[in-house]
């Protein structure tokens, strides 16, 4: 069986404003790459955590059977809430340890859902740091955020 393994980030031009998501996807045998598939979309006004835990939504979401995933983020945001942060939540009826309500729940909640139907290993990289399949996945996004930002003025 091919390891899964989805390269996910997020881009936004301001915070909030246009916004995307992308992921690639690679199933690999060892070293080879015997599939890819990237994944792309936006969002007139949003934010960057939106479009990070959009990509990871994303990645989960198109997949049509429980599988053994490695998620590639380099969103300290959505790794640390996902692996650790979450349950807190999600025990305290969706507030956080000061009692507010988790900003951008219904993502949480969908991305909940989403994994609980894999197994799923989260990793994290430095962004911007060279990282090839990471510098894809920024590609990505911003090409999703592409069709949601106002035209330049070039007169």
């Amino acid at each position: 069986m091919p390891d899964l393994v989805a390269y996910t980030d997020g881009a936004c031009s301001g915070n909030p404003g246009p916004g995307g998501w992308g992921v690639l996807m690679r199933a690999m045998r060892g070293t080879e790459i015997i599939k890819e598939r990237e994944l792309s979309g936006g969002e007139h006004e949003t934010t960057n955590n939106r479009m990070e835990l959009m990509a990871a939504i994303s990645a989960l979401e198109v997949l049509d059977r429980p599988s053994e995933i490695t998620i590639v983020t380099d969103s300290a945001y959505v790794k640390n809430g996902v692996t650790g942060w979450i349950h807190g939540w999600k025990r305290n009826g969706w507030r956080t340890s000061n009692k507010k309500p988790v900003k951008n729940v219904e993502l949480w909640q969908r991305l909940d859902e989403a994994q609980a139907r894999h197994k799923v290993t989260w990793e994290w990289v430095k962004g911007h740091a060279g990282h090839p399949e990471n510098e894809r996945a920024d590609e990505l996004a911003r090409a999703g955020m592409a069709p949601y930002k106002p035209a330049k003025n070039t007169s």
